[in-house]
């Protein structure tokens, strides 16, 4: 049983890095992903968890599948997306996973709930949800489930702007107060290559870490073109990871990850970001107005510096990883598994082998179902909270070209999200007589 996993959560006031991530290792190692124990029936008194998809993108199809494949009685009762087509080919997909097992999918038709208010219905038929539309919903739909009383996973980032992630905190403070379990798609930290090697990290095995790097450097993403008869606001969200309201920059949508491990490692959140990016390549008509590349220096409070990059330019190198160097060696990590400790001198101290480990995104549905089950508390809202205003605050120092520290960005007014959500309604950007939307521009662009 697990006996208290807010101790890898967040650490209590006080607590040194070392004992903290014992205390998370310990916990979320190769035995506990693989062998969750299930004690039947969950705090509620129902066998049968009832499940709602919010979001029905791929990844809200693959959380529905992953939390369908968790150990118990687990039922997708209710769906909802902004669009029609996209939920049911994702009722589609989760039926072909299961073979169209009643005992695992009974969304009838009127469970189904297409539009911009559907959450709200979905939600409520359920005792766990999942929520995974665009990240510029996250905030209204935590807050939405956090009051009606849910379980709650959530995909990363977990908002958009300042005003979205103080809305984050405060729900999750909720959370807390009503023994809500809620756990954040920051995968990487129920994965044993990083659980395993941060460890070691704070257990001294490189010393005092002093520098470290962080990279998601790839071709991109997908683009979806304007189709005829699209009001903007239609073409914005099918075209979601162009738009800051809806994305936050892939900053935030994917560098969130690499980021988040470094404030995992350092056990804290940088108190200061300056950088510059810009569009050197992707800056088609069809690419919005964010941007393909960022470098943001970042310092934390001891002084560390944490060098990221992120980039999205075909043909070029492609790098997903974060490094730490100590007093005493260095470190490797990556989501595909690597987790390499050496000396100063390049004597290999430990290597994570992989090849027998859990599938971290089946890993953190795994422990989210059994401390539900377990009524064993888990919040990541916070942490998930303080490394997606990370990645924003790297975004506002790229934008503006200036120094931005932790606190001008936790309290900045600017808010992207529109006013109305409707088809017709206005947009917060809007594209120009020649199609092209408005660049952030350093100097000028106003991010606090």
């Amino acid at each position: 049983m697990i006996d208290n996993n807010e101790s890898y959560i967040l650490p209590a006031a006080g607590c040194s890095r070392r004992d903290f991530v014992k205390g998370s290792a310990a916990v979320l190692g190769a035995t506990l992903v693989s062998q969750l124990p299930f004690v039947g029936a969950y705090a509620a008194g129902s066998d049968t968890l009832k499940l709602a998809l919010i979001g029905c993108g791929g990844r809200g199809t693959g959380a529905a599948i992953q939390a369908l494949s968790a150990k118990g009685n687990v039922k997708l009762v209710a769906m909802a997306d902004a669009f029609r087509d996209r939920l049911d080919d994702s009722y589609k997909n989760i039926s072909t996973k299961f073979n169209g097992d009643k005992k695992l999918l009974d969304v009838p038709e009127k469970n189904k709930f297409a539009g911009f208010d559907g959450y709200k219905n979905a939600i409520a038929l359920a005792d766990v949800v999942i929520l995974a539309t665009p990240p510029g919903f996250r905030p209204i739909h935590f807050e939405e489930a956090v009051k009606a009383g849910k379980h709650i996973f959530m995909e990363k980032p977990v908002a958009t702007d300042a005003p979205g992630i103080r809305r984050v905190l405060a729900a999750a403070e909720e959370a807390k107060k009503k023994n809500l379990k809620v756990v954040v798609g920051l995968q990487r930290r129920y994965q044993n290559a990083y659980l395993e090697t941060i460890k070691r990290i704070n257990d001294g095995a490189i010393g005092d870490v002093v520098s470290a790097q962080a990279y998601w450097n790839n071709a991109g993403v997908w683009v979806r073109p304007r189709q005829a008869g699209q009001t903007e606001m239609e073409y914005q969200m099918r075209n979601w990871y162009y738009f800051n309201w809806l994305c936050g920059d892939h900053i935030n949508e994917q560098h969130i990850h690499n980021l988040d491990v470094a404030n995992w490692v350092k056990n804290g959140y940088p108190v200061s970001a300056q950088g510059m990016g810009g569009r050197q390549v992707r800056n088609g008509i069809d690419h919005g107005e964010i941007y393909d590349h960022h470098f943001v220096e970042y310092t934390y409070a001891d002084g560390t510096m944490l060098n990221s990059q992120c980039r999205h330019m075909p043909n070029t190198m492609n790098r997903v990883e974060e490094t730490f160097t100590g007093t005493k060696g260095r470190v490797v990590l990556s989501g595909d598994g690597k987790g390499i400790i050496t000396d100063l001198k390049g004597t290999v101290l430990y290597n994570h082998r992989a090849k027998n480990d859990p599938d971290p995104y089946q890993a953190e549905h795994d422990v989210f179902f059994a401390a539900i089950r377990n009524n064993t508390p888990i919040n990541n809202a916070e942490y998930g909270a303080k490394s997606t205003l990370t990645a924003l605050m790297g975004r506002m120092a790229t934008y503006s070209g200036q120094v931005i520290k932790w606190e001008e960005a936790l309290n900045s007014e600017v808010s992207l999200m529109p006013k109305i959500f409707a088809w017709d309604a206005e947009t917060p950007t809007k594209p120009d007589a020649t199609g092209r939307y408005p660049i952030p521009t350093p100097g000028i662009t106003k991010v606090i």
